[in-house]
């Protein structure tokens, strides 16, 4: 009798050593990071953003890594591009319109790891567009003032313009530049004779570029905190009045 009851004291301890052990083991698992060590507008033309990722531990050769994108509207997660780890790190690329927006990247569960997902990052993505994306907000000036934006089927890009007035004349066009940071333009001066060009913060005059007749020139400008951006040409000396084609892109988030 002694015996069995020493053998049942046995097994009874011994049943309870594996929940033991297991919780011991689940509380010490090994852990894996991921952290979005980079991000950058690699391509402000195409819209493209590159992502470097880290990994500790690195996971297997090859391991898909999606980027996740905060999707505001949806309030949710969205995968909108992946790439594959090499050692420790990742490199996914993605072509994105201009945003600001939340970032994340993430790997899956891979033994002995849990899956790991990375703290979130924000990042303002510039992106070229045309001035003129958007429409004109206003569009006004003297002596029969003409800001005629070409339409979509000719200018897609919605960056063209031309811009006429009478002799004496001038004619200006705004457009909503908030979120915006640059202002790029080619100028292409048809007047019979000198104009000027500017570029306004609503009225207020930010740079000019006098034109002589037939001529083509660039006039560029940092337009950070401008909200009302304002394209200008007037006549200063001429037999028939400005007329002046453009072709003008903004780096904008939106």
């Amino acid at each position: 009798m002694r015996r069995v009851l020493i053998g049942l004291l046995s097994l009874l301890l011994l049943g309870c050593a594996v929940p033991l052990a297991s919780a011991q083991s689940a509380s010490t698992s090994p852990a894996r990071t991921a952290k979005i060590y980079s991000i950058r507008t690699t391509d402000a033309t195409k819209g493209v953003i590159t992502v470097v990722g880290t990994l500790s531990p690195a996971p297997a050769a090859g391991t898909r890594i999606p980027l996740h994108q905060w999707i505001p509207s949806l309030k949710r997660w969205q995968e909108v591009a992946h790439g594959y780890s090499s050692g420790g790190s990742v490199t996914i690329t993605t072509v994105q319109p201009g945003s600001v927006r939340t970032y994340r990247i993430a790997i899956g569960p891979q033994a002995p790891y849990a899956a790991a997902i990375s703290p979130m990052i924000s990042f303002k993505h510039y992106v070229w567009r045309g001035m003129f994306a958007k429409g004109l907000v206003r569009a006004g000036g003297a002596g029969q003032p003409q800001f005629t934006v070409v339409p979509p089927a000719d200018g897609p890009r919605r960056a063209e313009a031309d811009l006429l007035a009478n002799q004496g004349g001038y004619v200006w066009g705004e457009v909503d530049s908030t979120g915006c940071r640059y202002s790029r333009n080619w100028l292409g001066n048809l007047t019979d004779g000198l104009v000027r060009v500017s570029l306004h913060n609503g009225t207020t005059a930010l740079t000019s570029v006098r034109m002589q007749q037939e001529t083509e020139t660039w006039l560029n400008y940092d337009i950070s905190g401008v909200t009302r951006l304002r394209l200008q040409a007037a006549d200063i000396r001429s037999g028939y009045g400005p007329y002046v084609s453009v072709d003008s892109l903004l780096l904008c988030t939106n």
